[in-house]
C-alpha cells in the first residue's frame, strides 16, 4: 500500500485540503513531515473538536488484503478505521501530541497481520 498527502486541491469533509495543511507535507520511509494548519471552525473541527489534522491519500491496495485499518495509535475515540471499500481511499486525521502518537497502518491478508508505524514527531503543527 501506497500512503502519500492528499492533494491541496482535494475536498475532506468539504473541507479543502489546503485549509488541513501545507503543501510541504511527506511521507518518507516511515516518517511524516510537513506543516499542519490549526483548525477550529468548519465540518472537521465542529465533529472533532479544534485542532491539528493530517489529510492522507491511500492507494496500491494490496489485492490479498482481507482488512486495511488506518488511523492514529493512540487515538481520540475514533480508533482505526476500514479503508477497504472507501470510495475515496483518503482520510483527515486529528493529530493531538505529534510526539507521542504514530500513524498505524494494519494490513490483514486472512493470514497474517503486518503493522506499521509511521512517526509524526517532525511535524510542524500551528497553534490556534
Amino acid at each position: 500500500m501506497t500512503l502519500a498527502p492528499e492533494k491541496q486541491s482535494s475536498l475532506i469533509y468539504e473541507t479543502p485540503v489546503s485549509d488541513i495543511q501545507d503543501d510541504d507535507v511527506v511521507v518518507s520511509g516511515k516518517k511524516i513531515t510537513g506543516t499542519l494548519k490549526y483548525l477550529d471552525d468548519g465540518p472537521i473541527a465542529g465533529y472533532w473538536g479544534a485542532g491539528n489534522f493530517l489529510a492522507l491519500k491511500f492507494s496500491d491496495l494490496d489485492p490479498n488484503a482481507t482488512s486495511i485499518k488506518v488511523g492514529m495509535n493512540p487515538s481520540q475515540g475514533s480508533g482505526l478505521q476500514e479503508i477497504i471499500g472507501d470510495p475515496d481511499l483518503n482520510g483527515v486525521f486529528k493529530v493531538t501530541d505529534k510526539d507521542v502518537q504514530t500513524f498505524r497502518v494494519v494490513i490483514t491478508d486472512g493470514h497474517m497481520t503486518k503493522t506499521t508505524d509511521y512517526d509524526l514527531s517532525d511535524l510542524t503543527c500551528e497553534e490556534s
